[in-house]
């Protein structure tokens, strides 16, 4: 418990910098007007894509470099990891080029209309170079976290945040007589302060000596087969979040501006108040790449389980706190009446539900760390697409903005259920043995 704890509280304070930006630059840019934050809100589903890739380059280097770690092979361990950097920087790359070239079709699907359009221009491009450039200080972190190192991912994701909000008024807003950037500040706040981030951690990271230079054309051969079987399928899982949040954006875009950037803002804090989970998804697949790596699969079972119990009271505590705190909350975050009071339809259903949310959440990041990729694929798709998605849309056809958040509990309830006994049933099948099946991408 306690090297659980030393490992996740790290990663713990560094994401709650992280996300925090995101609930602050909302906060920042609501002070601006409904239609800001509504244009902002829209750009949340296509950043899913962008967080989708690198989340699963992520989970492709966490798993590859710990298991290899975990055998023995220190030297082959470095050229897996320059490998996914490399790999990673370009694929991200031709995802901001194709994002920026589709920008206005994608975002008019979305519902936006030209006036949400015309403030989303200026914003869109400084924010793909600071998603890429904070999406490869994300890999960096993944490289840092399969070494057994958490401390420093958590203090520079900490220390990027702050820089933000820092930058964030300044920059939205101005100072005197220089006049702001309006919504686009906001991007480059967050471009500047993942710049300073990204030039620490490269700079940390040569000093580790964790990284190789030779030798990567013919790991890349030898490699490549494994590298896909993990990254394909973890990048497909959690880029099925991005496709289901443009649905459901498109959905509550029927409902008038006042609920998108309600919605926009549930949606960020929604990714904050599962930190602690996040931080888990983070800290936990190291060690448990490093017990497949050992065949030590006792272990594995006594982590989950402890893990399991942690998600379920801590979210649940907070949740219900949340929910009860749902008026002044909601008042601090957003400067509009109008928009607080939508928020406050939402608060009260959704936040407790992310206990199951967070279940889930575990379960996907645990079987791409355990060789179960396609397990992890499938298990998202049934959340978003069977438990989730039906029920916001019945729920936004029965009774409007309050429907949807009592769907979005429903779909997290069932998805923490399904997700559960999902793992019961792969880990139950290896009974004693010391090593269980791992899956491939074509199986």
């Amino acid at each position: 418990m306690s090297r659980l704890w030393r490992s996740t509280l790290p990663m713990t304070i560094g994401i709650m910098g992280l996300l925090g930006f995101n609930l602050v630059d909302a906060a920042f840019v609501s002070r601006l007007g409904t239609a800001p934050l509504a244009a902002q809100s829209f750009t949340f589903p296509l950043t899913f894509l962008i967080i989708g890739v690198q989340v699963g380059m992520g989970i492709a280097i966490a798993a590859i470099v710990s298991r290899t770690l975990g055998a023995g092979e220190d030297a082959r361990a470095r050229r897996l990891g320059s490998v996914v950097v490399l790999v990673s920087g370009g694929l991200l790359a031709l995802l901001m080029v194709g994002l920026w070239l589709i920008r206005a079709p994608a975002f008019h699907l979305l519902g936006a209309n030209d006036q949400e359009l015309s403030l989303i221009e200026p914003y869109w491009g400084p924010w793909l170079v600071a998603s890429w450039v904070g999406a490869m200080a994300y890999v960096l972190y993944s490289l840092f976290r399969a070494h057994g190192n958490t401390r420093l991912p958590g203090v520079m994701m900490l220390v990027t945040s702050l820089l933000n909000l820092a930058l964030d008024p300044l920059l939205i807003f101005g100072l005197g007589p220089v006049p702001g950037f309006g919504l686009a500040g906001a991007a480059w706040a967050t471009l500047i302060a993942f710049v300073i981030g990204l030039m620490v951690t490269t700079f940390k990271l040569l000093q580790e000596e964790w990284i190789a230079v030779q030798g990567l054309v013919q790991e890349w051969r030898d490699s490549w087969r494994q590298l896909t079987g993990i990254a394909a399928p973890a990048i497909l899982s959690q880029m099925m979040p991005a496709v289901s949040a443009m649905l459901v954006t498109a959905i509550v875009a029927t409902l008038g501006q006042t609920q998108v950037a309600a919605w926009g803002i549930a949606c960020r804090l929604e990714t904050f108040s599962l930190i602690v989970v996040l931080a888990l998804t983070m800290s936990l697949p190291p060690w448990l790449g490093r017990c497949y790596g050992a065949g030590r699969w006792q272990e594995v079972r006594r982590l989950m389980n402890l893990v399991a119990r942690i998600v379920i009271i801590w979210q649940l505590v907070l949740g219900v706190v949340v929910a009860l705190l749902a008026v002044p909350l909601s008042r601090l975050l957003v400067g509009n009446e109008e928009v607080g009071a939508a928020l406050v339809l939402l608060i009260p259903w959704m936040l407790p539900s992310y206990a199951f949310l967070g279940i889930c959440m575990l379960v996907v990041s645990a079987a791409n760390a355990l060789g179960w990729p396609l397990r992890a694929t499938l298990l998202s798709f049934l959340r978003l697409f069977v438990c989730f998605l039906p029920a916001v849309w019945l729920g936004a056809e029965l009774d409007g903005l309050r429907g949807v958040a009592i769907g979005a509990a429903i779909g997290n309830l069932l998805a923490g259920i399904v997700a559960w006994r999902l793992y019961r049933q792969a880990i139950g099948g290896l009974g004693k043995l010391s090593r269980g099946p791992v899956e491939s991408a074509t199986a």
